[in-house]
């Protein structure tokens, strides 16, 4: 399916793009070539081949969500490199 040139221009204007004359033409000639490739497997029989949202089984991975006691904020302070008022004290962040 060839793309026209005004196609490619409306699709990028829909979509805010400012494009070159060069990005026109090139953009036509490759989008034509997508969707002449979608045409083509468009073509393959697929009737015995089962719907798929994903080629792999996935599973979850994560355990459970269980809660437990918190760590103690004391302990966790006092092993801090810094420390000031209760939080953890970091470098200040400069403009390089």
């Amino acid at each position: 399916m060839a793309l026209t040139r005004e196609q490619v221009e409306h699709v990028a204007r829909l979509a805010r793009l400012g494009l070159t004359e060069e990005e026109k033409e090139a953009f036509t000639v490759q989008l034509s070539r997508i969707l002449d490739h979608v045409n083509r497997l468009e073509e393959l029989d697929t009737r015995n081949v089962p719907p798929t949202y994903h080629v792999v089984a996935l599973q979850n991975v994560l355990r459970e969500d269980e809660p437990h006691q918190s760590l103690d904020r004391d302990k966790v302070m006092s092993q801090a490199p810094a420390a000031e008022a209760g939080y953890f004290k970091v470098p200040k962040i400069t403009e390089g």
